[in-house]
């Protein structure tokens, strides 16, 4: 069996120039692309509040921008933390069997996605923030933490 080496380097040295070049692909000032939810003026007004309210940093990762740019939308990392204010709300929470998660005083639907990690949406409040997170936070709910302070602050519970 033969192996293909990019001219002829050891296969260590092969695997950094691929390393480099993947890295290479993202520049560290790319935004991530987000779809901007479209909500009513008041939720609009609450989420507008939440984003004053977003730490600079979510289980250690830096906040980074997102494309386009909007109030509605923000990102951690690599866009391995994404959060969306004022998304509609999911029709699992019509689900009785539906899986919630308590962090820090504020509930969270969870729902599995078919390609990649977690997808959480706050419950009970004027306006539904949804964090969905990629594979590295399957099993981690540090950044439901972070969050759980300026989502307390900003979005009231709905009564």
């Amino acid at each position: 069996m033969s192996s293909h080496r990019p001219f002829g380097l050891p296969a260590s040295a092969a695997a950094a120039v691929l390393l480099l070049a993947v890295a290479g692909c993202s520049s560290p000032g790319a935004k991530a692309s987000v779809p901007v939810p479209s909500p009513p003026a008041a939720e609009a007004a609450v989420c507008r509040s939440l984003a004053k309210e977003l730490p600079g940093t979510v289980a250690g990762l830096e906040r980074s921008g997102t494309e386009p740019d909007s109030e509605l939308t923000a990102a951690w990392g690599d866009a391995a933390i994404v959060l969306r204010c004022g998304v509609p709300r999911p029709e699992k929470m019509n689900d009785p069997q539906a899986h919630g998660i308590d962090a820090d005083g504020v509930n969270w639907l969870f729902e599995r996605l078919e390609n990649g990690g977690p997808r959480f949406t706050t419950t009970y409040r004027k306006a539904y923030v949804e964090v969905t997170l990629d594979e590295r936070y399957a099993h981690d709910v540090g950044p439901l933490v972070d969050l759980a302070a300026p989502v307390k602050k900003a979005v009231p519970p709905s009564l």
